[in-house]
């Protein structure tokens, strides 16, 4: 029994002095941990509250329709100008003809008035030319009146001779009148055949107008990408009414580059600044190391472009550390970002100046 005795307490020293050694790795482990990360709060301002952000671009139809054609496929990759969805364009098609015929039809009634004040203008030059030929009849008539008044006063005509000269004096007096009128009457004709001309023309303005907004909806019945991205979830379907100013999807624009947005704390944003180089890493690649550059710092705390900012005067004041968004923009090129997804979580450490 003693030899077991001491094999079992052989084997409890073995295990006691695993087990300091193991205890005392530890405890060096987590001095070194403690000495280095006391080392990086020192000389790093670090942060995990950060992502990869990209500009996500929501689509818009800018015509009423149904759909016909989906051109696109869930994260399918497009260029700018690909054809993404096709509205049914029947009903324009028929709206544009029925303005057409209103076009040519306002055109058409045009013409009829310019026509018809040719006619008023060639009717007042008769006009003013049967006034001249009436007043010098009438100029005829009073000499001829004044002449047989002096004949009449040496007895050389008789009464009933003067008086005829008399009556036809007042009817050349009155035929000059009526000439008048009816001159005022056809200068009044070719006046609201004018206004007429003018109204037509408004007409035919109007009618080319929503020509060519017809002609708009069936160039927007074709829905293209605005950019080079890519597409996000297809949520429309074949036969599905699209209304003016309705998303239809979202892409993720490309052309714009990437960068990482990174919550600090207020009390680490005194150590930073515009300009400073920014180590990052994507906790999707945790092996890779990417670098940035801050670019810039938000006006305002993030909660105050919240949907209700907090509001400290209501009297339910607690004091909660604020953070501000930074800005960096990434300086490797773009083959080492392919892979970045806008929306990915990232680590930030920055250098104190």
């Amino acid at each position: 029994m003693s030899e077991e005795l001491k094999k079992f307490e052989k084997t409890d020293r073995i295990v006691v002095k695993i087990t300091y050694l193991v205890a005392l790795f530890i405890f060096i482990g987590l001095i070194i941990w403690g000495v280095m990360s006391t080392i990086n709060h020192w000389r790093y301002e670090y942060t995990n509250d950060a992502q990869v952000q990209e500009y996500i671009n929501p689509i818009l139809s800018r015509a009423n329709g149904y759909v016909q054609e989906i051109k696109y496929k869930d994260h399918q990759q497009v260029q700018k100008g690909d054809t993404l969805v096709v509205l049914d364009r029947n009903e324009a098609m028929v709206q544009k003809q029925l303005a057409e015929a209103a076009l040519s039809a306002a055109e058409a009634q045009l013409k009829v008035l310019q026509s018809n004040r040719n006619t008023a203008n060639s009717s007042s030059s008769i006009n003013q030319a049967q006034i001249d030929a009436a007043q010098a009849q009438l100029w005829q008539q009073q000499k001829e009146f004044e002449r047989y008044k002096n004949l009449l006063e040496n007895d050389a005509v008789t009464q009933q001779h003067f008086e005829d000269i008399q009556t036809k004096l007042k009817v050349a007096e009155a035929n000059v009148e009526s000439m008048k009128r009816t001159y005022k009457t056809s200068l009044s004709k070719t006046n609201d055949v004018s206004a007429q001309i003018e109204v037509a023309k408004a007409t035919i303005a109007e009618k080319k107008a929503a020509l060519n907004q017809i002609d708009l909806d069936l160039k927007y019945a074709v829905i293209t990408a605005p950019t080079n991205g890519y597409m996000g979830k297809k949520n429309l379907q074949i036969g599905q009414l699209v209304q003016k100013g309705q998303t239809i999807g979202f892409i993720v624009d490309q052309n714009q580059g990437k960068w990482i947005v990174a919550n600090f704390e207020e009390t680490q944003i005194a150590e930073i600044h515009v300009g400073q180089e920014a180590e990052i890493k994507i906790d999707a690649y945790p092996n890779q190391r990417f670098h940035g550059t801050i670019e810039s710092f938000s006006p305002a705390t993030g909660s105050q472009f919240s949907l209700l900012p907090p509001d400290n005067a209501t009297g339910n004041f607690v004091k909660i550390t604020q953070r501000f968004p930074v800005r960096i923009q990434f300086k490797d090129d773009e083959k080492a970002l392919v892979n970045l997804r806008a929306g990915m979580n990232a680590e930030v450490e920055i250098p104190k100046s």
